[in-house]
């Protein structure tokens, strides 16, 4: 396809431009970086190379004093994300350090029934920071629905492909749909209207801030 033949996005024929997340206007929200998609019940395919990205991109945020928020999803006496269980664990890569909040869910949308929304409000009234830069699992699922609820708040969401995976679906219609597909498609369908989508770290623009 020619790029003169690349449809448009939703935003752009709606007049609206992009908003590009930076680490010195932006909240670092970590989604669901736990053991259950690494060696659980739900392994993730490209899950090491998203750990790795994540992990990049929470080095850059601390070292310019970006806010961190981690949201982790628990799921008492279930099969999956049950607390009681290691899986239900962050990743060792990605641990808090001291000071940066962990938030629990129960929802794949990361602001139902969570103090998300609030802790954000707080944030930008005390820094001005009012976006988001959005990473973790999955991506048709948890970041997904995080990314469009934060649009019904008006809160900018900036959205890190390699900080994203997710895993093959069982399609409606029959067979298989291979993860990559799930994983393109979930962005495009946030790109189209609810999110910035960008390609990796490396997209987010470095600042040194003081810490919030």
């Amino acid at each position: 396809m020619r790029p003169s033949e690349i449809p448009l996005t939703l935003l752009k024929i709606a007049g609206g431009s992009p908003w590009l997340a930076t680490l010195a206007d932006s909240v670092l929200v970590i989604v669901d970086a736990q053991y259950e998609y690494v060696n659980g019940k739900l392994p993730l395919v490209g899950i090491t190379d998203a750990i790795a990205e994540i992990a990049r991109l929470l080095a850059a945020a601390r070292a310019a004093g970006t806010p961190v928020i981690h949201i982790v999803h628990h799921s008492p006496g279930r099969p999956i994300f049950d607390p009681q269980t290691r899986f239900a664990e962050i990743v060792s890569e990605l641990v808090p350090a001291p000071g940066e909040e962990v938030i629990v869910k129960r929802l794949p949308n990361a602001f139902a029934g969570t103090t998300l929304e609030a802790r954000l409000r707080t944030i930008a009234a005390a820094t001005g920071r009012r976006a988001i830069i959005l990473v973790g699992f999955m991506t048709h699922m948890c970041i997904s629905a995080t990314a469009r609820a934060a649009l019904d708040l008006n809160i900018p969401a900036t959205v890190v492909a390699a900080a994203c995976a997710t895993r093959d679906l069982p399609s409606p219609l029959g067979g298989a749909i291979a993860a990559r597909t799930v994983h393109e498609t979930a962005l495009a369908e946030l790109a189209d209207r609810f999110a910035t989508v960008v390609a990796d770290a490396a997209a987010i623009a470095p600042a040194t801030v003081s810490a919030a």
